[in-house]
């Protein structure tokens, strides 16, 4: 199996061959053939090399799968998605195997093994999960080659790592945006700090490390601690103001400003926080989105201590996805903000042009006083069912007219067939009715007609049979007379 570029070579030094006769073949020609040979072996090389770090998985993978990391993509054959997903996946396979990782990778049609499939959960394509033991973990981030990779190589390790040195500190602090470090000995809270790191692995990185190792200018209020480093800084959990270490982790697993997309608001909608969103256009900047995107980044900074527990702040690059989202059109630049929990949102009652407005909007949310629109009632459901049919339909007519036409008009057609069959024959059926109706009413008729000519036909026949036996009567009389 060769690349592409391969076979164009192939194919326009084949061309260039053709034009002579066998026997007359030019050095140059003959060298470009030679050339292609080579390189469609090594593409057929390389490719078979490639799959072949990647096993197709049956049904024997329950048996086999319990002394090895895994890491398996549960696919469907007629997913667009999975087949986008299949030349990542493959190179996924092939640098995991280089770099002497201990995960294996493979993937399985979760149609043709669906009990299998059902049993690790699968409920969509397609499904990435990291099998380590019992533990099976969910990768719910980019599908990216560097993404799942540091995902692979983060989950198939110890959950809680250590860190032996003030170098390695240093080389953790600038490779990860995010890091959590238990400080200090044996206590209940490293036991809770275990339990949390096992659980959320997928998210971030969990360390352990002793006082030793961290900057002197780091001072902590007591130990043990559980720190957070982020943002050019680090934050201490407080047990009796953060509530459960779980949640707080959950909270604070993100940095406080990020570049937000579809697949970062699906996961900030896992922490419980409001959303404050600088929607922008970043391909084509202006003054004021620079100054929108500026003035959120110093609410996110400088008021931290009020907002961070319940906000997380960034910008979003367009309003495509924020108009889907509240179905209806947010100004570009604008602020918004949003409540992934309930489908709630909050636009600012006036244009953000300062600090202290962008301050007071944030409160407002906050205290309840701003006007909340939207939401999941039953007649935003409604609505949000006819949009995203609308949306849906208008996307195939835009992407594929004739398509659309094939998609809707043929349903469409064989519903009025249908509607008309069952009306035409209401109508028939009720015409037969009338028919069978008016010929029973005829025949009754006819019947008591009948029935009335037979009485008359009685009345008449019942004198001349009584004057028949009077004269019979009569007529005997003189005959008994002589008898007796």
């Amino acid at each position: 199996m060769t690349s592409p570029p391969a076979r164009r070579a192939c194919a326009q030094a084949a061309d260039r061959v053709a034009v002579f006769p066998a026997c007359l073949f030019p050095a140059e020609a003959m060298a470009e053939v030679k050339a292609c040979v080579f390189y469609g072996i090594v593409a057929s090389f390389l490719t078979s090399a490639v799959f072949a770090f990647v096993e197709d998985l049956d049904d024997t993978f329950k048996d086999k799968r319990v002394n090895d990391i895994w890491l398996v993509d549960f696919y469907a054959p007629w997913c667009g998605y999975c087949k986008k997903l299949e030349p990542i996946w493959n190179e996924v396979g092939l640098e995991l195997k280089i770099s002497g990782s201990p995960v294996r990778v493979g993937k399985m049609d979760a149609t043709a093994y669906s009990g299998m499939s059902s049993e690790f959960g699968v409920r969509g394509y397609p499904t990435i999960k990291l099998l380590k033991g019992d533990l099976a973990y969910n990768y719910k981030g980019p599908r990216t080659k560097d993404d799942i990779i540091e995902f692979a190589n983060r989950v198939a390790g110890p959950a809680v790592r250590s860190l032996p040195s003030k170098e390695m500190f240093e080389h953790m602090l600038k490779r990860h945006n995010v890091l959590f470090v238990y400080v200090g000995g044996e206590s209940p809270l490293k036991e809770k700090y275990n339990d949390v790191a096992s659980e959320l692995i997928v998210y971030t990185h969990f360390f352990s490390a002793l006082e030793q190792v961290f900057p002197e200018s780091l001072t902590l209020p007591e130990l043990p601690a559980v720190v957070v480093f982020k943002d050019g800084g680090y934050f201490t959990y407080d047990e009796y103001e953060d509530a459960s270490l779980s949640s707080w982790v959950n909270r604070e697993r993100f940095q406080g400003y990020l570049q937000i997309d579809g697949f970062t608001l699906y996961e900030l909608g896992e922490t419980g926080k409001l959303v404050a969103i600088a929607v922008i256009d970043e391909k084509d900047p202006t003054e004021e989105s620079d100054r929108l995107k500026t003035l959120m980044q110093r609410v996110a900074k400088e008021h931290r201590e009020h907002f961070s527990r319940d906000f997380q702040f960034g910008h979003m690059d367009g309003n495509d996805y924020i108009n889907s989202l509240i179905m209806g059109e947010v100004a570009v630049p604008s602020v918004i903000i949003l409540n992934t929990s309930n489908e709630q949102y909050f636009l600012p009652s006036e244009a953000v042009g300062t600090m202290e407005q962008l301050v007071h909007f944030i409160k407002s949310v906050l205290n309840g006083s701003a006007q909340a629109y939207g939401g999941d009632g039953f007649i935003q459901r409604i609505k949000r069912i006819a949009f995203d049919a609308k949306s849906t339909i208008t996307s195939v007519f835009r992407s594929s007219p004739l398509l659309g036409c094939f998609l809707f008009g043929l349903p469409l057609g064989v519903i009025s067939l249908m509607c008309y069959g069952i009306c035409t024959a209401e109508s028939d059926y009720g015409s037969d009715d009338t028919d069978a109706l008016k010929r029973l009413t005829d025949e009754e008729d006819e019947d008591e007609e009948e029935e009335q000519e037979r009485e008359q036909s009685a009345e008449l026949e019942g004198p001349e049979e009584d004057e028949l036996e009077g004269e019979e009567g009569a007529e005997k009389d003189p005959a008994e007379k002589k008898t007796d």
